[in-house]
């Protein structure tokens, strides 16, 4: 997966809704991070980090696990909000289970995304033996 910087072009009104979820959520509970996801029939999922004895998760696995437990049957785009310049590891593999292709936005606490987390496509390789072009005279 590539870490990229936003280019400053105009985020998606459907991402800009998540940064949005993520952020409310992150500030409704005084959270360190919110995150928020997007299934692949449009409908979100928010939620914050949860830090109990007997349980811990992170904002976006507390989020893919909401919309997991909902029925989602994948995952379009992802989004956290946080202080932090990186994200988990925890948190992107949870994004993965679920969605292998979906993008990630890391948004500070003003909403502002900093980083597009895009995966990168798959290569492909092709053997030595179908890419020769000898001819037989």
């Amino acid at each position: 997966m590539s870490d990229q910087r936003d280019s400053g072009e105009a985020l998606d009104p459907e991402d800009a809704k998540i940064v949005t979820l993520a952020r409310s959520a992150r500030a409704r509970t005084g959270a360190a991070e919110g995150a928020a996801v997007r299934d692949t029939d449009g409908r979100t999922y928010s939620a914050t980090s949860v830090a109990l004895p007997s349980l811990s998760l992170t904002a976006l696995q507390a989020a893919v696990a909401a919309a997991v437990s909902s029925g989602a049957p994948g995952l379009e785009a992802a989004a956290v909000v946080t202080a932090s310049d990186s994200i988990d590891g925890a948190s992107l593999a949870a994004v993965h289970d679920l969605a292998p292709a979906a993008h990630l936005l890391r948004a500070d606490p003003t909403g502002a995304v900093r980083h597009i987390h895009r995966p990168q496509a798959p290569t492909t390789q092709i053997p030595a033996s179908q890419t020769s072009t000898e001819t037989s005279a």
